[in-house]
Parts: C-alpha cells; sequence; structure tokens
C-alpha cells in the first residue's frame, strides 16, 4: 500500500467538467490521497445540478470550480488543487493540462468528448486519458465496464445508453461510472509502460 500511496501522492491529475462524473471523480480520488488535481469548468451549480452532483443546496449559483474545490479542502485540507472557471477547446487544453499524467474526460455531450479525447491523444503525448461513453439511465450496472482501447486511453461506459425522453441520468449510475473511471486512473498510475514514459518526461524522476 506505501508504493500505491507514493504512486498518487505524486501524480497530477486533471479533470474536464465537474457536473455527475467530475465532481464525483474528484471526490474519489481526493478520498484515495491522489496529488495535484487540475479541475476545468466554466459552468455554476444549479439546484437540478443536486440530484448526481457532489455540491449542496447552499452552492447554488457559485461556480463549479469554486465549489467542488470548497468541498473537497472540508474532506481533506492538505488537497493541491488547480481550479480554472474556462470552456475548454483545442487551443487551451495542452496548456490548461500541461504535465497531467492522466485527464478525466467528464463532459455531458458527445461532440466534447470527442474533441477532449482528440486532443489529447494529438497533441499531448505524455498525458493518458480516461473517458466514459454511455451510462444514462438506471439499472444495468453491470453492463458498465472499463475497456482500455488504446495504450494511453481507457473508455468507461456500456457504449449505448444515452440521456432521452424517459431516460435521465441518476445519481446510482452516474456514480458507478464516475467510480469506474477513478479507478480505472489508479490502475493507469500504476501501470509499469505509461510509468516508463513519465519517467523518461521528467528525466527519470518518476511520477
Amino acid at each position: 500500500m506505501t508504493a500505491v500511496f507514493y504512486e498518487l501522492k505524486n501524480s497530477m491529475i486533471g479533470i474536464a467538467g465537474l457536473g455527475g462524473l467530475g465532481s464525483n471523480v474528484a471526490v474519489a480520488l481526493v478520498r484515495t490521497g491522489a496529488g495535484r488535481l487540475v479541475l476545468a469548468d466554466f459552468d455554476i451549480v444549479e439546484e437540478p445540478n443536486l440530484n448526481r452532483q457532489q455540491y449542496f443546496l447552499d452552492q447554488v449559483g457559485h461556480h463549479k470550480v469554486d465549489a467542488c474545490v470548497a468541498n473537497l479542502n472540508r474532506i481533506r485540507p492538505d488537497s493541491d488543487l488547480v481550479g480554472h472557471k474556462v470552456r475548454l477547446t483545442p487551443d487551451n487544453i495542452p496548456a490548461i493540462f500541461a504535465g497531467c499524467h492522466i485527464v478525466a474526460e467528464c463532459f455531458d455531450r458527445s461532440d466534447q468528448k470527442q474533441m477532449l479525447v482528440e486532443t489529447v491523444l494529438s497533441r499531448m503525448p505524455d498525458t493518458a486519458i480516461v473517458s466514459v461513453s454511455g451510462l444514462a439511465g438506471y439499472g444495468r450496472s453491470n453492463d458498465i465496464v472499463t475497456r482500455r482501447i488504446h495504450r494511453r486511453h481507457v473508455l468507461v461506459g456500456d457504449g449505448v445508453s444515452g440521456i432521452g425522453p424517459g431516460i435521465p441520468l441518476t445519481a446510482s449510475r452516474v456514480g458507478v461510472a464516475a467510480h469506474h473511471q477513478a479507478n480505472a486512473i489508479l490502475e493507469l498510475l500504476l501501470d509499469g509502460d505509461l510509468r516508463s514514459l513519465w519517467a523518461r518526461r521528467n528525466n527519470g524522476a518518476g511520477i
């Protein structure tokens, strides 16, 4: 467990989007002992968000970045957190997540998901990404799986279910997917192949 803690403490993880996925991923990583978290979102907390996102009623109207940082600091006061209140684009993603070993893709829209994955894989050669596809509705927890589809890309979800009439996003199923993401991030941090990649980037210093 000591080796696991060391790798986590020395990691740098980006979280793109702080909604149902991102706010839950952030909480899971902070509770696990992750190092620096780079949090990015342009949105504010709205009351309908409270059915699945890690915010409170008195935080409605606050920027999600500010609210998330406040909540994470309550969980672990020594958290190393960097917040960016910004809409992510292909132009700013490499700079915002510079130095991150892994980025968690936590968007709602499929076009934004694709944009982030393509940007990380094409323009950030030393960074891995954990993305999600298909998690709407309820039930069928075992349909949500984790698949490594590229050396630097892990995909979580059932790959099918999307938001639609009568198919909402629910706290239970979003939470399952978010914790798959957090667990996949831990696995990637401990992956010998990627650790050697990061060690070369850091001139032998490891992660």
